[in-house]
């Protein structure tokens, strides 16, 4: 036994030195001279991972289960194979986007939304607060172990304890004061805390020196090796089971989640996100982290099942908490220097992921709750004068401390009554739930705000019934009866055999309904609801990021006016007059620029300093205050184009479609060399292809002129021109087809063939155009009509022309198309009329005749007829039939195609 003096000194004298080496990580970044900046360091830094329940925890599972405890190291293992893949593609995105904390990196990803982000971080500090009561327990049990052994109360609960009896209640403030100070002292989040990084990765190098030497002794100290000390264990009946994996159908599908859990929480633990993508100095260390990283894994855990085999061969037959085998040996045998060793080893794990966690909650709960509420309040968001940089930095205190204050009344109130594993468990279950919104929203495009947060909140509600409720109960706070017989009495609802599923143990069970429910409904949703703009623009710039970040450019997703005076002031309210000039110098330097406040931001401007703000307050909350001094011009949903490798794609089109522009003006003046019996046709086909292209040709040559054009500017310009070729190619196809069946050059395709299935086929192809404008169709069609002689797709052109010309003259919702056919002696008649506003007789005249491609005005039927009907006269001809046309204005059309059964003609 250590006296308590002891242990406090060093754990001070220990606290104290993380604090120089903070402070001289932070004094060293100032001076441009980085002390992080390296990949062995970042490798340490992500070891965070590795908290008081891989210290104390994964002994005490091994000690209940053998080899079990790998599943938890084995999946953070395979992730960090796919790192390359993953996490090089996150680090890239929040890089660009400035990302401070995973709420705001999925917030970002679904248009910004700020109801997304204030979810993620409710999720986040509800899932988290237990695990750091688990951080807590650890330290506090661990001191009183130390200074108390070997007398029995030292494992007695916590809940009888006064505040200031309670080693837990010391160290919380302790951590709250290191957090507070070296990890947000700035009010832009994005910005790295280097101090804070150093003293981790320090941490990290303590835990495992501390392990190993426990692991040395114990293995090489107290028995003669790995092989002795195996073989004694052996050689015990109530070990055998831990030297082998059950293979049973149940732990398998357990051993199968723990690793899926662990493999997403190395991805979405609020800390790991800090420490991997926030704090992250360079992307290319990644490339050493992913297999420094999970070498550090390996070596922290070679020791822990020698340690768990030698603490049930020292304590089986006692009343001994397994989680405690690490300490207790050493002082079992009087080592205590190792003991004090152990005792910091252990405390660096627990303190150095509250510290972390703590600071990536602050920032989510500053970011996400707190700025969102109060930008309701119209004199924060008026009031351009004020300075809310220190108040941003006082709200991320405040939540720091109200972070690790629910963590220890967490502690006080339930985390006595489970072990250390079981708690990081039901934490790294609240944290995976963040896993299909994520994971989903940087590899689909497709993935909807409504999806995710419909997915969330459904994960979210069966991991609270699954896994939390239940461990109310033995605190007394939730009937025992809610988990034998569930709510109401309701066997079906028993939180631990959620719908009668059986056969996994507790947490598999939850995450497996919790990850099932959050799943579904990400991807259910996602396809039946529809993006707005802004996500469509965020969706692809995530998707494909590699793709802007190889062209060096950056996406303005502002179309507007603003003056770079207002921004400014807005900029200085929440970073400070200091920092914001000195952003606005890098970015004026980078861009060549000299700033004449008098002008109007450009778009990359304003995305600029939405990005700085979004560093600051989180990027739902920086679209808020930007909006609020820029004057926006939206695009509705019909104006923006489906973004496909957004900024590449802009040069690719532009180059093609000045080709094509080319290509066209060619076949211009060749149309123009053909005889006089066409003069007419040119003149009426050249008309009608002029004006798109003049458009096309205009918008190439602004691309072209103007390559810095807006991403939104470039995205409505290139819909322009999509529809114009699309309309262009509509043309063309019918004056080829004209002028094959002039020159009697068309390809005919003659067959017996059923005119009412050819009927039906065109009124499948019409449908959705018919449906989209809501109109009513019917078709009377006789039971059986002889075959005719015919080209079958020439014939259904002429049935779809018809169709869609009834379409596009009848009223939305209200219009009626009803088609007919009769068989009249030698003939078969098909009558296709419309309601629409109908046709005067000196159109009518001239509908079908051999140019006429726009009605001339006042005749009583708008523009847009097309070359349609002109080829669809001349197919009818070539089958020795007619069409005609009786209508009058205000009352409908009715067009009559005519062809006979027995013949086919073979001119036009």
């Amino acid at each position: 036994m250590l006296t308590t003096e002891t242990v406090l000194l060093t754990s001070l004298c220990y606290i104290g030195a993380l604090f120089v080496i903070a402070h001289y990580g932070d004094r060293r970044a100032s001076a441009g001279r980085s002390i992080i900046s390296s990949p062995y360091v970042y490798a340490l830094s992500l070891a965070v991972y590795c908290t008081a329940w891989t210290f104390y925890g994964s002994v005490g599972r091994a000690a209940r289960s053998g080899p079990e405890f790998l599943a938890i190291y084995i999946g953070p293992t395979l992730m960090a194979s796919l790192g390359w893949v993953v996490m090089r593609k996150i680090l890239r995105i929040s890089r660009i986007h400035r990302i401070a904390s995973i709420a705001d990196f999925i917030s970002s990803r679904y248009g910004k939304s700020a109801a997304l982000g204030g979810v993620v971080a409710v999720i986040a500090v509800l899932g988290i607060v237990p695990y750091i009561s688990l951080q807590l327990k650890a330290i506090s049990i661990s001191f009183l172990l130390l200074t108390h052994y070997p007398e029995s109360h030292v494992t007695v609960g916590f809940g009888g304890l006064s505040f200031f009896r309670d080693t837990a209640f010391y160290v919380a403030a302790l951590l709250a004061v290191f957090a507070v100070l070296f990890g947000t002292r700035k009010p832009e989040v994005t910005e790295r805390h280097e101090g804070l990084v150093a003293a981790i990765a320090l941490e990290s190098v303590v835990k495992l020196v501390a392990f190993l030497a426990i692991g040395f002794f114990v293995t090489y100290g107290l028995y003669d090796g790995m092989a002795d000390l195996f073989s004694r264990a052996s050689r015990r009946s109530d070990l055998s089971d831990l030297f082998t994996l059950e293979m049973s159908a149940g732990a398998s599908a357990d051993w199968t989640v723990h690793v899926l859990l662990s493999m997403l929480a190395i991805i979405v633990l609020p800390r790991q996100f800090q420490m991997a993508v926030v704090e992250n100095v360079n992307e290319e260390h990644l490339k050493k982290a992913m297999w420094l990283f999970p070498l550090y894994l390996l070596a922290i855990n070679i020791f822990v099942l020698p340690v768990a085999f030698a603490g049930m061969l020292q304590f089986g037959g006692q009343a001994v908490d397994a989680d405690t085998f690490v300490l207790r040996l050493p002082l079992a045998y009087g080592q205590n220097a190792l003991a004090l060793l152990v005792f910091i080893g252990g405390m660096s794990a627990a303190t150095g992921m509250v510290i972390v966690e703590t600071i990536a909650l602050s920032t989510m709960i500053s970011n996400n709750l707190v700025m969102p509420l109060l930008l309701h309040i119209p004199a924060l968001r008026l009031d351009r004068s004020s300075d809310l940089s220190a108040w941003l930095v006082a709200v991320r205190h405040a939540a720091i401390a109200i972070t690790i204050l629910l963590g220890y009344i967490y502690f006080r109130q339930t985390a006595e009554y489970y072990p250390l594993v079981a708690i990081g468990l039901v934490s790294f279950a609240a944290a995976a739930q963040f896993a299909p919104a994520l994971l989903g929203g940087i590899f689909w495009k497709g993935g909807t705000r409504a999806g995710a947060l419909s997915g969330l909140i459904a994960g979210f509600l069966v991991w609270l019934y699954t896994l939390v409720l239940p461990t109310m109960t033995d605190a007394g706070l939730m009937p025992p009866g809610f988990i034998r017989q569930g709510p109401f009495g309701i066997h079906w609802l028993r939180p631990f055999q959620l719908f009668g599923l059986t056969g996994f143990d507790t947490i598999s069970h939850g995450v497996f309904w919790s990850l099932l429910i959050n799943t579904g409904a990400f991807i259910g949703v996602s396809l039946f609801s529809k993006q707005s703009a802004l996500e469509k623009t965020q969706a692809t710039m995530f998707v494909d990021v590699f793709h802007f970040s190889r062209e060096g450019r950056e996406s303005a997703v502002w179309r507007g006016t603003a003056r770079v005076p207002d921004l400014t002031s807005l900029l200085e309210r929440f970073l400070g007059k200091a920092r914001t000039q000195e952003a606005l110098e890098t970015y004026a330097r980078s861009r060549g620029k000299i700033w004449d406040l008098s002008l109007n931001a450009d778009p990359g401007f304003v995305t600029h300093v939405e990005k700085l703000l979004t560093g600051a307050i989180g990027s739902a909350s920086a679209r808020v205050m930007v909006a609020s001094v820029v004057t926006e011009e939206s695009f509705g949903l019909e104006a923006v184009m489906d973004i496909v490798d957004e900024t590449r794609q802009v040069i690719i089109y532009s180059h093609e479609l000045e080709k094509a522009t080319a290509d066209l003006k060619a076949a211009n003046e060749r149309l123009q060399e053909l005889d006089r019996l066409k003069d007419e046709f040119i003149s009426t086909v050249t008309h009608e292809l002029r004006t798109p292209l003049t458009a096309i040709q205009s918008i190439a040559e602004i691309l072209r002129d103007y390559p810095d054009t807006g991403k939104k500017e470039q995205g409505e310009f290139l819909e322009i021109m999509i529809n114009e070729i699309k309309r262009l190619a509509r043309l063309i196809n019918q004056v080829l087809d004209f002028q094959k069946i002039e020159a009697g050059r068309m390809a005919w395709q003659v067959n017996p063939l059923d005119l009412v299935q050819v009927i039906r086929d065109a009124v499948d192809a019409t449908r959705q155009l018919v449906a989209a404008k809501g109109l009513h169709l019917t078709a009377e069609m006789p039971e059986q009509v002889p075959e005719i002689a015919g080209d079958r797709d020439k014939l259904m052109q002429v049935m779809v022309n018809l169709i869609s010309n009834a379409v596009k003259f009848c009223d939305p919702h209200i219009g009626r198309i009803h088609i007919a056919m009769v068989h009249r002696g030698n003939m078969l008649e098909v009558s296709i009329k419309d309601n629409g506003i109908g046709i005067s007789e000196e159109a009518q005249e001239l509908i079908f005749q051999q140019f006429t491609q726009v009605s001339p005005p006042g005749l009583g039927r708008p523009q847009g007829s097309g070359l349609g009907l002109a080829i669809a006269k001349r197919i009818v001809e070539f089958h020795a039939g007619s069409i005609s046309v009786r209508s009058a204005p205000g009352q409908g059309a009715g067009f009559t195609v005519t062809l006979p059964v027995d013949r086919t003609g073979g001119t036009a």
